[in-house]
C-alpha cells in the first residue's frame, strides 16, 4: 500500500509541475525523496539506497557530455547559417499540394541532422506551422506530421540523446543500434509517408510569400558552404566515427564558417556556444531562430541525473518485481514485445519524461530478454521501437507536451502522429508472423 501511495504522490507532483510550468527536476527530487523514505521504511539501508542512486546516475555522465556538445552544435549551426539555410531552402522546395507530406519528410531530415526533436520543432517546425496557419488546413494534422518527423531523428540520429542513452544503459554500440533502427523503421516511415501523401492531396494549402524567405537572406550569407557542418555530421556518421569527435569536428567547421562567412567575432560565437544563439535585431525571425547552447542542456542534464538515480533505486531494490515476473511469463517473442509496449507506455505515463520512461522500461524488461536469450542489441532496438516513440503520445509527457506547446497546439496532434504508433504496431505484427 505504501508503494502505491508513493507512486501516486510522485505522479501527482510531476503532473502538477508540468501543468504549472515548473522545472521538472523539482518534482523528480520530491519523487526521489518519497521513494527513499518508503524504501527506508521497508528495511533498506540509506547507504544501500544512496549507493544504488549514485551508481545508476554515474552511467549518465557519458550521455551528459554528448548533451552539452549537442547544445553547442545547435547554437553554432545557427550562427554559421546552417539551420537558417535548412529552413530557407526547405520552404523554397515545398509544394503546396504536398505540404503535409513535405512537412513530415522535411522535419524527419532536419531531426536526423540535429538529433533533437525539440530543436527541430522550434526551428523548421515553427516555420512550417506559421505557413500552415496562413491557410485553412487542419493545424492539428500539420502538427502531427511535424512532431512525428521530429522523432524520426530523435530515435535514429547519432546526435540523439535518447539513442546515446539507450546505447549506454544496454552496453551496445550506437552505430549498430542505428543500423537496426533503419531496418525496423523503414516500413513504418514508408506507410506514414503514404498516409501523409493522401492527406496532403485532400488538404492542399495556399502558401503566401513567407516572411522567412525574405528575412533569412537579410541576416545570413546563404551559400553551399553553410551546409558543411551538416555534411560533416552526415559523412562521419556513415563512417561510424565516434560521436563526440563527430560533434567536435562539426562545431569546428561551424566556428570557421560563422567567423568567415557570417562575420561573427570569436567572442560572439563563444557566447552563443555557452548561452545559445539569438539575433540582436528586433525581427519576427528572432523568435524562430534562437536557442541551443550549453546552458540550455544543463537543465536537461540535471533531469537525466535525477532520473537515472530514481530508476537505479527502483530497479536495484526490485520493488516492481511483480512486473518483471509477469513479463517473464511471456512465451513468445511477440508477447514479450507487447509486454514491453505496455511497460513502456506505463513508464512514460508515470515518469512524464522520456528519460525516466526509457530507464524504467529497461530496468523492468532486461531480465526477461536475458531469459529468452535475446541479446542486448535486440533489447536496445525494442526500447527504441516502443518507449522512445510512445512517450510523445502521452499528453502530459514532456516529450510531446513541449513540442505541442512550441507549435502552439494541443493534444489534438496525437491522432495524426502516425509514425509514432505505426512503428511499434508494425513491429508487433512482424513478430506475430
Amino acid at each position: 500500500m505504501d508503494l502505491i501511495v508513493a507512486i501516486l504522490v510522485s505522479f501527482i507532483c510531476i503532473i502538477f509541475s508540468i501543468t504549472q510550468g515548473y522545472f521538472i527536476a523539482y518534482p523528480l527530487i520530491i519523487s526521489l525523496a518519497i521513494f527513499t523514505i518508503t524504501l527506508r521504511r521497508r528495511g533498506f539501508a540509506l547507504k544501500t539506497l544512496f549507493s544504488l542512486a549514485i551508481a545508476s546516475s554515474q552511467k549518465s555522465f557519458s550521455v551528459i557530455n554528448i548533451l552539452l556538445l549537442i547544445g553547442a552544435v545547435t547554437a553554432v549551426w545557427m550562427a554559421a547559417g546552417t539551420v537558417p539555410a535548412l529552413v530557407y531552402y526547405g520552404i523554397q522546395f515545398l509544394n503546396p499540394r504536398y505540404f503535409i507530406l513535405a512537412a513530415f519528410i522535411l522535419t524527419s531530415i532536419v531531426s536526423v541532422l540535429l538529433g533533437t526533436s525539440f530543436g527541430t520543432v522550434s526551428t523548421i517546425g515553427v516555420a512550417l506551422m506559421i505557413m500552415a496557419r496562413e491557410s485553412h488546413v487542419n493545424t492539428h494534422l500539420v502538427a502531427g506530421a511535424i512532431i512525428a518527423g521530429a522523432y524520426v531523428g530523435d530515435r535514429a540520429s547519432p546526435m540523439s540523446s535518447s539513442a546515446n542513452l539507450i546505447a549506454t544503459i544496454t552496453s551496445t554500440k550506437l552505430y549498430v543500434n542505428l543500423k537496426n533502427m533503419v531496418i525496423t523503421g523503414w516500413l513504418p516511415l514508408l506507410v506514414a509517408s503514404v498516409i501523409y501523401l493522401v492527406l496532403s492531396i485532400s488538404n492542399p494549402i495556399v502558401i503566401d510569400n513567407s516572411t522567412l524567405i525574405t528575412e533569412i537572406p537579410l541576416f545570413f550569407n546563404l551559400n553551399i558552404y553553410v551546409l558543411l557542418p551538416a555534411v560533416v555530421i552526415l559523412i562521419l556518421s556513415l563512417l561510424q566515427v565516434e560521436v563526440k569527435l563527430t560533434l567536435l569536428l562539426s562545431i569546428a567547421t561551424s566556428l570557421l564558417i560563422g567567423i568567415t562567412l557570417q562575420k561573427y567575432s570569436i567572442f560572439q560565437i563563444a557566447n552563443y556556444v555557452v548561452f545559445g544563439f539569438e539575433l540582436d535585431e528586433a525581427t519576427d525571425l528572432a523568435s524562430i531562430l534562437k536557442g541551443g547552447g550549453i546552458i540550455s542542456m544543463l537543465k536537461i542534464s540535471i533531469v537525466v541525473i535525477i532520473s537515472t538515480a530514481l530508476a537505479g533505486i527502483i530497479g536495484g531494490t526490485r520493488i516492481l518485481e511483480v512486473i518483471e515476473i509477469f513479463l517473464q511469463k511471456a512465451r513468445t517473442r511477440s508477447r514479450l514485445f507487447f509486454g514491453t509496449i505496455i511497460v513502456g507506455t506505463a513508464a512514460a505515463a508515470f515518469g512524464c519524461t522520456q528519460t525516466i520512461a526509457i530507464l524504467l522500461t529497461q530496468q523492468l524488461v532486461q531480465e526477461s530478454y536475458r531469459q529468452k536469450k535475446l541479446d542486448k542489441y535486440q533489447l536496445a532496438v525494442d526500447l527504441e521501437n516502443t518507449v522512445v516513440v510512445l512517450s510523445p503520445l502521452i499528453p502530459w509527457n514532456i516529450a510531446g507536451l513541449v513540442p505541442a506547446t512550441i507549435l502552439m497546439t494541443d493534444v489534438g496532434f496525437i491522432p495524426y502522429a502516425f509514425y509514432l504508433y505505426l512503428l511499434p504496431l508494425l513491429c508487433l505484427i512482424k513478430f506475430n508472423r
